[in-house]
Parts: C-alpha cells; sequence; structure tokens
C-alpha cells in the first residue's frame, strides 16, 4: 500500500529538524506500521518486511520514536510494540489480550468519543485537571486465548 504523499513529508520533515535522513529502510519501516491494523512488535515489522533487517529495524524504530513518527504501546507482556504516532495515523485506542499480550486497533467512532469526553470531564473536574489527550485501552482475552 502506498502512503499519502503528505504522511512521508511529514516524517521527511521531522527527520530533518535533528538533521537525519528518510532512508529507503525508515520509509519501508513507516508503510509496514502504516498498514498493520495493529501496533508490531520488531520480529512482527522484520517478519513482514524481509527487506529490513532486525539490527536496522531496532535503531530505526528508536530514532523515529525520537521525533515523534512512532510510539511504542504499552502491552501486558514484555514485549515491545510499535506504531505510528497519532498524527499521523488517526486517533485510536486498544484492545489488550491479557494473556498472549497482542493488542489491536480500535477506530475512534464520535459515539464512543463522547461517551469517553462525558467520564474524563466528570473525573478531571472533580481533580481539577486538565486534559489534553485520552488513551483508552481495553484488556481482556482476544478471541484466540478464549478459544484455545
Amino acid at each position: 500500500m502506498a502512503l499519502s504523499p503528505s504522511i512521508h513529508d511529514a516524517v521527511g520533515v521531522r527527520l530533518a529538524r535533528v538533521d537525519q535522513r528518510y532512508t529507503k529502510l525508515r520509509r519501508l519501516l513507516v508503510e509496514t506500521l502504516a498498514v498493520a491494523a495493529r501496533p508490531l512488535t520488531i520480529p512482527e515489522i522484520v517478519a513482514s518486511t524481509p527487506r529490513l533487517p532486525q539490527s536496522s529495524a531496532y535503531r530505526n524504530v528508536t530514532t523515529l520514536m525520537e521525533v515523534g513518527v512512532v510510539c511504542r504501546v504499552p502491552g501486558t507482556d514484555d514485549h515491545g510494540r510499535y506504531e505510528l504516532a497519532e498524527e499521523l495515523s488517526g486517533h485510536h485506542h486498544h484492545l489488550v489480550c491479557t494473556h498472549c499480550g497482542r493488542v489491536e486497533d480500535v477506530p475512534a467512532t464520535p459515539r464512543l468519543e463522547l461517551a469517553l469526553d462525558d467520564a474524563a470531564r466528570a473525573v478531571t473536574d472533580r481533580q481539577g485537571y486538565q486534559v489534553n489527550e485520552h488513551r483508552f485501552d481495553q484488556l481482556g482475552l482476544c478471541p484466540d486465548c478464549r478459544h484455545p
């Protein structure tokens, strides 16, 4: 899948700000994360993009995290999972399997966002916080772990 030029332009600009180039391997990494329906571990990234050596994947994920292109998604296990930053991929939430650690994206529908905004406002007003963004992760068992 080809990403829109604007995403590639945004990544290139972020890298240029810190004197880094948008190399072919970084472009492959960004495209791999963009087409994934969920955050990926480094081994999953390498498996889906054989032209990307594992050592390069780790180095480039780190660089892309430093410039705000990629973010690490916490799971329930020790594996790091990575996805494009929401500014590039769009706002969404996650389902997290507490057994295998799998993390899946959940689209942020208007109905869900309205409910979350109402709930967050009730909590933040009481605590005196100003909220600028939110994350909503639901923990449970994925279909594979529910029915082994």
